[in-house]
């Protein structure tokens, strides 16, 4: 399993920290882009959440299709579609061209997140997925390590060859994926059985492991991607990772205006964001470690959500600049941490066929709390003058939210012995 994870696991982190890249720059791009093409906050809010729009409503026919058409192949076009509208975004030049190619966009990367979760679910075994997951996931804190520094300094190249900075970041940014792409299919096998690179004895025992671990659930019966979709435990997994991704893009799309409003430049901005994603990305892998020692998801994915969204709102009822920038560094860390247990939970229920629409759903319909958030907080903001009002009502839900979960969620795991 060591040798599995050396192999596919840094790979698809790279291509992951691509994606949150390029998927969230737009919250630095906003720090020129609303003002040279007159945006307000809502306007910014509603356009940058239209990506989940498109994202959400074809998560589930691109999972199906990658299932059919091999894992392998549809990563490696969702990577090449979603780098070229990545790079469109640099072109756009007013309100209704902004619209529409974040919906583009969205459409083009539908499917990659839960694609690559599924595709994990071929290599290891139920007793290994939340370490991986948390492993695989953290890609997204290191993207902010990376990656808001990198923002900050592509924004100085602004007036570089007739360019605006936030056209640069988009160009720059954007790239990766594009190069990725062809890669991908050298790189990544649908399984171990193409695996010539695994000796034949370690293939066989992880063939074997897999195939029964598959049995079992087949057993359970959920073995139709559609009838999948409407388990009562995908429903509440998918409101709870609702309550995760509000979470997340309420903090993540307007985090660069919050810190940039203590009077920072644009640089200092980037190593400031940066430092909720250092936390994270430590939390994140011991989190899941912690899930797998314990074997226990529901409880640890709930504890999670709920520990975001207290110092999501302790943040926000406090003024001192250092103090917010700390609790809001936790409640990302334990946003981010959510995902490795909670991920690890589909499998348990799910056999391979369930799990690439399963999955698909999750990610679908938790999703539109992207387009729904950014646009509720850009809309207080610009009500209010501040952002408080709109990610304190966000933290109190995804409270609620998880006793929910930790409630519903365990009495399922009791019932199913998982």
């Amino acid at each position: 399993m060591r040798r599995i994870a050396w192999r596919l696991v840094p790979f698809l982190m790279i291509c992951y920290v691509v994606a949150w890249t390029d998927r969230v720059n737009v919250s630095f791009a906003a720090l020129q882009m609303n003002r040279d093409l007159g945006f307000t906050n809502a306007v910014y809010g509603f356009g940058a959440g239209l990506f989940f729009v498109t994202y959400c409503l074809l998560e589930v026919p691109s999972n199906l299709l990658l299932y059919r058409f091999g894992a392998t192949r549809w990563i490696a076009r969702i990577m090449f579609t979603w780098g070229l509208c990545a790079m469109a975004m640099a072109f756009v030049q007013g309100v209704t061209s902004f619209y529409t190619v974040r919906l583009v966009f969205g459409a083009a990367e539908a499917g990659f997140y839960p694609g690559v979760l599924y595709f994990l679910t071929l290599w290891f075994p139920a007793a290994y997925r939340g370490r991986i997951l948390g492993l695989f996931i953290s890609s997204a804190a290191i993207s902010g390590i990376i990656g808001s520094p990198l923002s900050g300094l592509l924004l100085s190249l602004d007036g570089t060859a007739g360019l605006k900075g936030w056209q640069w970041l988009y160009i720059v940014e954007a790239l990766p994926a594009i190069v990725l792409a062809p890669v991908v299919l050298t790189v990544l096998k649908d399984g171990p059985a193409h695996a010539k690179w695994l000796p034949e004895d370690e293939r066989r025992w992880l063939a074997d492991t897999l195939e029964t671990e598959a049995r079992h659930v087949d057993r359970a019966q959920t073995a139709s991607p559609w009838r999948a979709i409407t388990h009562p435990l995908v429903w509440l997994l998918a409101l709870s990772y609702f309550a995760n991704v509000c979470l997340l893009n309420g903090t993540q799309f307007f985090l660069p205006q919050i810190v940039s409003s203590f009077g920072l430049s644009h640089i200092q901005t980037g190593f400031v964001v940066a430092i909720p994603s250092a936390l994270a990305l430590v939390t994140m892998i011991w989190w899941g470690r912690r899930s797998d020692t314990h074997r226990e998801r529901f409880g640890h994915a709930a504890a999670a959500l709920f520990i975001g969204a207290v110092t999501l709102l302790a943040a926000m009822l406090l003024q001192d600049p250092a103090m917010r920038v700390a609790l809001i560094a936790v409640s990302v860390a334990f946003t981010l941490a959510f995902t490795g247990p909670f991920w690890s939970i589909p499998g348990t229920f799910l056999s391979r066929a369930a799990a690439a629409g399963g999955i698909a759903a999750i990610s679908s319909l938790g999703v539109t709390g992207g387009f729904i958030t950014p646009w509720f907080v850009g809309r207080s903001r610009d009500l209010t003058g501040d952002f408080r009002a709109g990610l304190s009502a966000v933290a109190i839900f995804a409270m609620i939210v998880s006793g929910v979960f930790f409630i519903f969620g365990r009495r399922a795991a009791r019932a199913a012995a998982w």
